[in-house]
């Protein structure tokens, strides 16, 4: 039995309350993206000038990153209108924290800024969800290359860079996986390195496209971000500006979702439609219609098809929104076959999809999905963030009541994620103990 109550027995632990079958229509905002905004934090570190973010969306993870940087000397003022004013020039030890690391993986980015601005770092092993093996094995390679020593003891990765100068020194880098953690954190640890780096097979998502823009608007020289070669530049110094975070595809594709499996027209805004495209694929090949605007993309659903996917780096389909996908599908004609490719253990939702009467079987890693008619109401909880995204998404398609635990997660990616959906039609309240 779960631990969840109605609000009319008392509540035991915070959960979201949904009523499902309703439908959605409007419009709906997308904030800034959280998986941007983070590493953008970061770059804080590397300038003694005032760097200001915009469109910084308030979540708990940016809260979160915040404390670690303050925690090093940087200044923080959070305006609490979507933007964070930052200023690095206080920054003058380079030990992070476990306490304020453990459950805050991007805390691990510091580790590339304090390395070029100090040539000294004491990172943690990073944290986070519990969604499979995210080795820190490729940033350690590639910071070696650039000429620091490290070691690892008692869940510490001291690194320093030896001599005098403390300066990294440029190298040619090819990672064995596009990593997105590894290439951001080599491409900050590289703009303040003497020469060029070049990073071979490096990550091509929207994120690392956002932060070398950022780099190269602080003064740093950058080529080919958002391909599989970036060439970097190495300059004396970096210094502050002002910076909007790109809007969070995964929101985005989240919202998207929402109209797709209650079957309604809503609007999603703002949206780069290139930033989703094998998303966008996927839905139309489902059967949704999506016709794009200036600024957004309008999907309308009526009857939804079984497809195939498989998690892929970008451009292909995000590991972020596979649980959310799988959602649709499990309420969509025929059977689809979802393969994830990029985390071991990011199925756990499944057991709680079959909560709510959704007919899966997982093999591994791949997922066999015949879709039913409908779900119905149920407690269910979130194992992390993006299997939290996808509760709430089929409590809005369930016959009845849905209560979601696991708000801890939900809240770390999701910007009043449930203010937004009321916004539109849905039936979904939060309740804190």
């Amino acid at each position: 039995m779960t631990a969840v109550a109605t609000p009319s027995q008392g509540v035991l632990t915070p959960h979201l309350e949904i009523v499902g079958g309703r439908p959605l229509a409007g419009s709906i905002q997308v904030s800034g993206a959280k998986n941007s905004a983070l590493v953008l934090m970061a770059t804080a570190l590397l300038c003694d000038e005032t760097l200001t973010l915009e469109n910084v969306p308030q979540l708990t993870d940016i809260g979160g990153m915040g404390e670690v940087l303050s925690a090093v000397g940087v200044s923080v003022e959070d305006r609490r209108n979507g933007t964070l004013v930052l200023d690095g020039s206080g920054v003058s030890h380079a030990a992070l924290p476990y306490e304020l690391v453990n459950g805050l993986r991007a805390s691990f980015f510091c580790i590339g800024p304090l390395l070029g601005r100090l040539g000294i770092a004491k990172v943690p092993m990073p944290g986070g969800c519990k969604i499979g093996a995210r080795p820190i094995v490729e940033h350690v390679r590639g910071l070696k290359a650039l000429g620091a020593a490290i070691s690892i003891e008692h869940g510490v990765v001291s690194a320093a860079v030896p001599g005098t100068s403390r300066r990294l020194t440029g190298a040619h880098i090819t990672l064995d996986c596009p990593s997105v953690g590894a290439t951001e954190t080599l491409l900050m640890a590289a703009v303040l390195a003497r020469g060029t780096t070049v990073l071979e097979n490096a990550a091509q998502e929207p994120e690392v496209t956002d932060l070398a823009n950022l780099l190269i608007a602080m003064g740093a020289r950058i080529q080919g971000a958002g391909t599989a070669v970036i060439t970097i530049e190495g300059v004396e110094r970096l210094g502050g500006t002002r910076y909007e975070v790109i809007p969070d595809r995964i929101e985005a594709g989240t919202f998207l979702l929402a109209a797709a499996i209650t079957r309604s027209c809503l609007h999603v805004s703002p949206v780069v439609p290139e930033h989703l495209s094998a998303v966008l694929t996927k839905l139309q090949d489902c059967g949704c219609t999506i016709e794009r605007d200036g600024r957004g993309l309008t999907l309308r659903a009526d009857e939804i098809h079984a497809v195939d996917l498989r998690t892929q780096p970008f451009p292909g389909f995000p590991t972020d929104l596979q649980a959310p996908f799988m959602t649709l599908l499990a309420t969509a004609k025929g059977t689809s076959v979802v393969s994830e490719t990029i985390y071991e253990n990011r199925m756990q939702h499944v057991a709680e999809l079959q909560r709510l009467g959704a007919s899966i079987r997982t093999q591994g890693s791949t997922a066999f999905v015949e879709g039913v008619p409908r779900l119905s109401g149920a407690p269910v909880t979130g194992s992390d963030l993006r299997a939290s995204a996808a509760m709430v998404l089929a409590g809005l398609a369930a016959e009845g009541t849905t209560q979601v635990q696991g708000l801890q997660h939900l809240d770390r990616g999701y910007d009043d994620i449930e203010g937004k959906l009321r916004g539109v039609g849905a039936s979904i309240t939060r309740f804190n103990p």
